[in-house]
């Protein structure tokens, strides 16, 4: 084996048994003690407290580029790392490696930043120090993200921005928004530019009015009610925020799947354990060949998800264009896993549909993932596209 592949490996599984021992020590026996539930609403400093703790363990921003004071993680080490976070059963795993507001908001919009943003924006939020989120989505812009209507209008040395984003990821616990916003309506799409805005200035409101089906308080719209912010706040050039948001979503496409492969690995695990102790007509049900047949199913798609995942993770590192491979990921995880989730509600029975059982809320969170990040439509759309033009 070469050497740096060894070390890089045995860094990999000091950072995974580490990550072991805070999540079982530290962090789930911090939860109980608390009382948290799936679907409590967790302030700033909350969240916060965890991502400092995160930090300071070396969890936080593993990805960020080490002149950022990360540690350059690729995609591959990031997929293994989400999976087991995703699998340990703690409430606030997204807070963990920085998915709900921290350096994966980011992504790779960090090398459009000018020295001065990287001190503002970027670095505040690989120290845990303050939370950001990407604002895209609209009432009336989802999937056709082209046709989004927040106006930018530059006056003088600012912009004003008026508009509304709708069911923003992580705002719950963000400082600023990375927003979307029409700065030439004339050009379509090359008229769109990202904006760097703080969400406590004067004219942004939030409203939580958008709870999704798993009760989590995480998603907000955010109004810009003739919202000034200075021209310093430009993210890249003008006019090239469209290209630099779908820059980042095929890898960010990919890095969801390592989640949801964690979540119905945790429900397939239970599934695995109920199926030894629940006792029906005199033995264990895994005695039983329909369950027997629906855990075999269970695994097996977790081992195809899985291999389809690093597969796509190795070609990104790569620098590989992953476009078609990251919506294969997307629509193949997605809809496995909540299969996998099914069928572990099916082996749980009445347990199984007990509201806010493990299992139950599992089914719940890995609904989503088959609509958010583009739902299994539009990754059939791409992917069609990529195969056509290849033929």
């Amino acid at each position: 084996m070469n050497l740096n592949h060894a070390a890089a490996d045995a860094e990999l599984q000091s950072i995974r048994e580490r990550l072991h021992q805070y999540i079982t020590e530290e962090l789930i026996p911090f939860e109980r003690a608390s009382g948290f539930t799936y679907e409590d609403r967790y302030s700033k400093e909350t969240v916060r407290t965890v991502w400092q703790r995160c930090r300071e363990l070396g969890f936080y921003g593993l990805q960020v580029p080490p002149a950022l004071g990360g540690k350059g993680l690729g995609v591959q080490d990031l997929c293994v790392l989400k999976d087991d976070v995703a699998a340990s059963g703690a409430i606030l795993f997204p807070h963990i490696l920085g998915d709900w507001g921290g350096p994966s908001r980011i992504g790779n919009l960090i090398k459009y930043a000018t020295p001065d943003q990287v001190e503002r924006f970027i670095l505040p939020v690989v120290r845990g120090e303050m939370g950001t989120c990407f604002a895209m989505t609209e009432p009336e812009s989802g999937s056709d993200a082209g046709s989004i209507r927040t106006r930018a209008v530059l006056d003088g040395d600012d912009y004003v921005i008026t508009g509304r984003k709708h069911y923003i990821s992580a705002s719950a616990f963000a400082d600023y928004a990375i927003t979307m916003c029409v700065t030439d309506p004339d050009k379509g799409t090359d008229g769109i530019s990202a904006i760097l805005v703080e969400l406590d200035r004067p004219g942004v409101s939030l409203t939580y009015d958008c709870l999704p089906m798993t009760g989590q308080h995480v998603d907000a719209d955010i109004e810009f009610d003739h919202v000034r912010v200075p021209r310093a706040n430009l993210l890249g050039k003008e006019g090239e925020g469209f290209r630099t948001a779908m820059g980042r979503i095929s890898v960010n496409r990919l890095l969801h799947c390592p989640t949801m492969t964690g979540l119905a690995r945790q429900a397939y695990e239970m599934a695995l354990d109920y199926a030894g102790r629940r006792r029906q007509f005199g033995g264990p049900i895994s005695r039983f060949q329909a369950i027997q047949h629906m855990l075999a199913d269970m695994a097996t798609g977790l081992y195809a998800c899985t291999s389809m995942i690093m597969d796509a993770a190795r070609k990104a590192d790569a620098g590989q264009d992953i476009r078609k491979e990251a919506s294969m990921c997307k629509l193949f995880v997605s809809e496995k896993c909540f299969e996998i989730a099914d069928k572990a509600m099916q082996i749980h029975g009445n347990v199984g549909v007990t509201k806010n059982h493990p299992v139950e809320f599992i089914f719940r969170r890995l609904r989503l993932y088959r609509i958010v990040t583009g739902t299994s439509e539009i990754q059939r759309n791409t992917i069609a596209k990529a195969v056509l033009a290849q033929a």
